[in-house]
């Protein structure tokens, strides 16, 4: 599903890169929750404030991501992509 109609400075975003990827640039005021780690954060998701946009390097892990969290009931998610593209989003 598309972000492109989503308030970016009201959703919650996530970055699924590694923590080194993380601290090398990433959209300010976004959570690092690595790919790795997300499938034991399903509730942590499922409680986050909604919109949830997801967003990565180039957008393959942000769409995995979502087809995971969305397959186990996590709803209001949106891949966001490129990080530094929903960076700019937010300027």
């Amino acid at each position: 599903m598309s972000y492109e109609n989503v308030n970016l400075k009201e959703a919650t975003i996530i970055d699924v890169r590694t923590p080194g990827e993380f601290c090398m640039g990433c959209v300010d005021g976004s959570i690092n929750i690595p790919l790795d780690q997300v499938p034991q954060k399903i509730e942590d998701f499922k409680n986050m404030k909604k919109p949830v946009v997801v967003c990565c390097a180039s957008g393959g892990r942000s769409a995995q991501a979502v087809q995971f969290l969305e397959a186990n009931g996590v709803q209001e998610l949106y891949n966001g992509g490129r990080w530094n593209v929903v960076a700019m989003r937010m300027i």
